[in-house]
């Protein structure tokens, strides 16, 4: 072969070589694009969307429970939908005995009392195996962030606590107000549920706490913040990983208890996103996989709290949107 043919030869396998990496390039990124749409579409199908825009919303009853912490989505989210979606109807349901909760509602959705659940946290391990047991599964779908907020006596002079202190205070280990840099006086703490101890009363219901709470100087009670931080007979404490970093529940400035309920304290939403708050967890709509129409009502009412407007509700209502 001649230099000349040998040259026209290797331009040649250049070009043959070059078109096909050309090729195998444009292959490889058309389906890795269309990988990441497919995924991005089955992740964010509700994302930017209002209510109007969801698709496969089922017809008929739907009975749901759970935690207590949802009480203001509910309240203001529901009738929202109910508007929208008629056809989409929805009842909550509590349980015969016990008191509303995560707990119980997970409960109920296992024993086919409920098509999904309110959780205010993730989903157990045996409760998952309990669902797999009955032949279907359990799906956490997130869809907001909460603060939980410790509220005490108006009167109790302290300028917050730390999350070892509250720990301590739950566990026992703490049982006195002088043992935080406070008065003199016994702590009494009032919970929805838990285990009877000295210090601790058990009350059926948040509002029931609040009311007892605010004739008891001793009184502590932990709940949501957009639960706490409104009301107008208790106040909430600022907590901190250390003294020197207690972070309040509210805004600022504070809202004197003496002005409420004309105007009243906000929650510090900002705090929570960031993580500069210490307690914080996220809300789950709890979703039934059965491939039936209970799994399709559970889907369809997290993809409706996930739209624009759904985010947006739960805003105004006290939380972090999680989008």
């Amino acid at each position: 072969m001649t230099p000349k043919n040998e040259t026209a030869s290797l331009v040649l396998a250049l070009i043959i070589t070059s078109g096909l990496i050309g090729l195998v390039f444009w292959w490889f990124t058309s389906n890795s694009a269309s990988t990441t749409e497919t995924l991005t579409n089955q992740t964010d199908q509700s994302k930017g969307k209002n209510f109007t825009q969801i698709k496969n919303v089922p017809n008929g009853l739907f009975s749901y429970g759970g935690s207590t912490t949802w009480a203001t989505i509910r309240r203001d989210l529901d009738p929202e939908i109910q508007t929208v979606w008629p056809q989409f109807k929805l009842r909550y349901t509590q349980a015969n005995q016990g008191t509303p909760s995560t707990g119980s509602g997970i409960r109920m959705l296992l024993d086919n009392q409920l098509s999904f659940s309110h959780a205010s946290r993730p989903v157990e391990d045996r409760e998952y195996e309990q669902a797999k047991q009955r032949g279907f599964s359990l799906v956490e779908v997130p869809v907001a962030i909460d603060g939980r907020a410790i509220a005490v006596h108006p009167s109790l002079n302290i300028p917050g606590i730390t999350t070892q202190q509250r720990d301590d205070i739950y566990a026992g280990k703490i049982t006195n107000w002088n043992q935080v840099g406070g008065p003199n006086l016994r702590i009494k703490r009032y919970a929805i549920q838990g285990d009877k101890g000295n210090n601790l009363e058990i009350v059926s219901t948040p509002t029931d706490a609040i009311r007892k709470l605010a004739a008891d100087p001793g009184g502590i009670f932990e709940a949501s913040a957009p639960l706490l931080v409104s009301q107008c007979q208790i106040k909430t404490l600022p907590i901190g990983r250390n003294l020197n970093q207690l972070i309040r529940p509210y805004k600022l400035p504070f809202v004197p208890l003496s002005e409420c309920p004309y105007k009243r304290n906000e929650v510090n939403t900002e705090a929570f996103l960031s993580g500069e708050y210490p307690l914080t967890r996220r809300l789950f709509v709890i979703v039934k996989k059965n491939n039936q129409v209970d799994q399709q009502a559970g889907e369809a009412y997290a993809n409706l709290l996930l739209t624009e407007q759904g985010q947006e509700m739960i805003q105004k209502a006290g939380f972090v949107r999680i989008r």
